[in-house]
């Protein structure tokens, strides 16, 4: 559905209603950026599609109008990763087999975190571009002198195939008229329908559509299989216990046992493809979670927020070199200037996972609504 979506085109037409919308404000370029790449992230469900149509959309746009290429390329990167946290997915889908969780769930107790931290994007993206308005200028006004109503119906027309993609799949699960892997198809066939609607499909588009979806798919399982087998034997031979005692052992009760659940999987992200950390950390600190006393999808949430920041952590930050290869070279965009971008968005990454300690219903009220 993800890689079909990609080719429709419907990032693009976005883009041009936001930029007539919000490029007259301070920084309204970058938080237009975010918004399509948690609009993508609902349709989408993996950050190379998303980052990379973000990179090839909305970076151009911002640089040529003056904005500070590290603000341009952290909204890109930030708006690009969304897509891994807002259902549908991947990480989802393959997190709640290993941890024994509804996916369904899971889909559920993900959406008001991520669109927390769609918002916190937005709010420091405004917040700094009024305090540096030199970074973010407004675009002029005869750049976007469109009527009222020609925008608003362009506007409109834009966010209405995204709203139909997204209500095939989440509502049917919401409603609990198909689990995921039934929503799933309805998804990807939809999608195709979009690309068809579009005049964007043919053969080719086909073709490499299944290519890369077979791709991705054996990836998952070659990794998965070689991950199973190395957990196999760590669990069997007693380690898990002794990593249970280790982290249980730690001073401050439960609350300072999840900081270091936490910040394991923090630094790990530094180092791991996310897949490989799911697969080799979750049936160990799985356990831990109910052990603590915690809520099972409270706590898996809270890893998969953490996990946001490993796409944008270097050295193995994905999202970073994602942008830093689809980036037009005549940009002048460098690898120090997105790292440098990154950093406040993972400094806010840390502040929603806060947030939802002290607000754990941000997570579990949607869920608790689903139909039974």
């Amino acid at each position: 559905m993800g890689i079909m979506l990609e080719r429709s085109g419907i990032a693009e037409k976005m883009f041009d209603a936001l930029y007539l919308w919000l490029s007259g404000l301070r920084g309204g370029l970058a938080i237009s950026t975010v918004i399509i790449g948690t609009i993508m992230a609902a349709t989408v469900g993996i950050i190379g599609a998303s980052v990379t149509m973000l990179s090839l959309i909305a970076l151009p746009a911002m640089v040529k109008r003056g904005y500070s290429k590290s603000l341009a390329a952290g909204s890109v990167c930030a708006g690009g990763c969304l897509g891994i946290l807002i259902p549908p997915s991947i990480m989802l889908v393959i997190y709640g087999p290993m941890a024994y969780i509804s996916v369904g769930k899971l889909f559920m107790a993900a959406f008001l975190p991520g669109l927390l931290l769609s918002g916190l994007y937005c709010t420091y993206i405004a917040f700094r571009s009024l305090l540096q308005p030199n970074i973010a200028p407004a675009v002029p006004v005869e750049d976007r002198a469109v009527p009222f109503i020609a925008k608003t119906r362009i506007l409109i027309i834009s966010l209405v195939p995204p709203a139909l993609l997204i209500l095939a799949v989440l509502g049917t699960i919401f409603l609990g008229v198909a689990p995921p892997t039934e929503a799933a198809a309805v998804g990807a066939f939809a999608a195709t329908l979009l690309v068809i609607c579009y005049r964007r499909f043919n053969w080719h588009v086909l073709k490499e559509t299944a290519i890369e979806t077979l791709r991705v798919t054996s990836m998952i399982f070659l990794i998965g299989g070689m991950s199973y087998a190395f957990v196999g034997v760590f669990l069997g031979a007693g380690c898990g216990h002794v990593v249970e005692e280790v982290i249980l052992a730690t001073p401050g009760g439960r609350w300072g046992a999840f900081l270091v659940v936490m910040f394991i999987v923090f630094i790990l992200g530094f180092f791991m493809d996310w897949l490989g950390i799911v697969f080799i950390m979750i049936p160990i600190i799985t356990p831990i979670g109910a052990t603590l006393g915690f809520n099972e999808l409270w706590f898996a949430m809270m890893i998969c927020v953490n996990l946001q920041m490993s796409f944008m952590t270097p050295p193995f930050a994905t999202a970073i070199f994602y942008v830093r290869g689809s980036a037009d070279p005549s940009l002048g965009v460098t690898t120090g200037d997105i790292i440098r971008g990154v950093v406040p968005f993972v400094i806010l990454i840390i502040t929603g996972l806060g947030l939802c300690v002290v607000f754990p219903q941000i997570i579990l009220w949607l869920p608790g609504m689903m139909i039974k």
